[in-house]
């Protein structure tokens, strides 16, 4: 992690961050859904579904992979850019972490490829994918401990109530 970077917690709505990068828990599909996906998707106008459409007719014609990460206008949004990552489902039988770490770390890696200095984070996969809060905390701090770029200033992981802000709040 670079010597000047931060990691933030705020409770609130991710879709009225003023950052560079949103990240977006986006379905395989990029086509918009529930939750977060939505939410970004509905503020973020149809600017962000036309920028997706573009990528499933060109490079993402199959969709987006678990894990993997790319990037798109941001629309109406306050941000710059929208990255738009797909979490893994959770499994009591198998082993997923590291699908849900390298959804942190390929994030990062385009929000600096962009050029961003301070990216917004849902908690990835604890929605309808049902990853436990706890681990889903744990994973995402240490993966941004880990892969942070200095020319990334600020890490700010935008928890939507209180319950989950105290969980990362403990993994931080």
């Amino acid at each position: 992690m670079g010597d000047m970077s931060v990691i933030e917690l705020v409770l609130g709505d991710i879709t009225a961050q003023e950052v560079d990068v949103v990240v977006n828990a986006a379905n395989s599909s990029l086509l918009g859904g529930g939750g977060v996906d939505g939410a970004i998707h509905r503020k973020g106008g149809p600017e962000i579904l036309a920028a997706c459409r573009d990528l499933r007719a060109g490079h993402y014609g199959k969709g987006l992979k678990t894990g993997q990460a790319v990037a798109t206008t941001a629309g109406r949004l306050p941000a710059r850019w929208v990255v738009h990552t797909v979490g893994p489902v959770w499994s009591a039988e198998e082993d997923r972490s590291s699908l849900l770490a390298d959804c942190h770390r390929n994030s990062l890696r385009v929000a600096e490829e962009l050029g961003a200095q301070s990216v917004a984070f849902p908690a990835i996969s604890t929605g309808v994918y049902r990853w436990p809060l706890p681990d889903a905390a744990r994973i995402a701090v240490a993966t941004v401990h880990e892969t942070l770029a200095p020319e990334i200033k600020t890490v700010r992981f935008v928890l939507f109530d209180q319950a989950a802000y105290d969980v990362f709040a403990a993994a931080l």
